[in-house]
């Protein structure tokens, strides 16, 4: 009768472990599905919504009311917008960019910060491997399409050294503490030259500088996946942009 009962408490409590993860993964999308249903986000944003898939992307990674996160490569805001509002007036965001993008993002980050519309959202420009945040302050990092800059030097200007970045992406974040890394994928045999040329990054090459960096995987996913994607021409070229096959990896601190 003991083990019986102890074996029901087990169960019990086992359930409830469940209950709560369920519980955990529906509050993350709750959180960007409300973030995306906001009267006054731009509605440029709301367009690029099925391409990009905010809701399955943030929800897959985790994302929490109050989180610091800090978004590498933030480009224009797009997804600074939506964060922004998922982690709410308690939760920080640091929005990223190195000064040889300040050509490519234009204005954008201007307008999307101005009259200081978002004011959890700070912005820093800054090299990949210079990264303003003070160690052990960051809940999650995010770098969504972007680790293959790291092999890109537009006009000449290195944007970080490999390593260098990564032990920084590991610096800033708290013990238990995420990171959440997308990108192009490109074939296992490219090399890295292949960041500044097509914009790609095989996925073993992100996961051996995470790895390096004392970064441990936690889960994967193939929401951004296409088999028809040969990996070895341009992300721009017009047979494959918007459609490239892309991989999702999440790592814990």
């Amino acid at each position: 009768m003991n083990i019986f009962r102890k074996l029901l408490c087990t169960g019990t409590i086992l359930s409830i472990l469940i209950a709560s993860a369920v519980t955990q993964a529906q509050t993350s999308a709750d959180l960007v599905q409300g973030s995306l249903d906001s009267g006054d986000r731009p509605s440029a944003d709301a367009a690029d919504d099925a391409r990009r898939m905010p809701l399955e992307v943030l929800a897959f990674a985790g994302i929490e009311e109050g989180m610091t996160i800090l978004e590498m490569e933030a480009g224009g805001g797009y997804y600074t917008e939506i964060m922004s509002r998922a982690v709410g007036a308690n939760g920080n965001i640091i929005m990223q960019n190195p000064p040889a993008f300040d050509g490519f993002n234009g204005e954008a980050v201007q307008a999307r910060l101005a009259d200081n519309r978002l004011s959890n959202v700070t912005f820093t420009r800054v090299n990949f491997d210079e990264l303003e945040a003070p160690n052990g302050s960051v809940d999650m990092v995010t770098w969504i399409l972007g680790p293959h800059e790291l092999w890109f030097e537009p006009g000449g200007q290195n944007l970080g050294d490999p390593e260098d970045t990564f032990s920084e992406i590991a610096r800033v974040l708290k013990p238990g503490g995420v990171f959440l890394a997308i990108d192009h994928d490109a074939q296992a045999d490219a090399g890295t030259a292949v960041g500044g040329t097509l914009h790609r990054i095989y996925e073993g090459v992100v996961s051996d500088l995470a790895e390096g960096a004392g970064l441990s995987l936690v889960r994967s996913s193939n929401l951004h996946s296409n088999e028809n994607d040969s990996l070895d021409i341009g992300v721009f070229d017009p047979a494959i942009q918007g459609k490239t096959d892309k991989f999702a990896l999440l790592y814990r601190k």
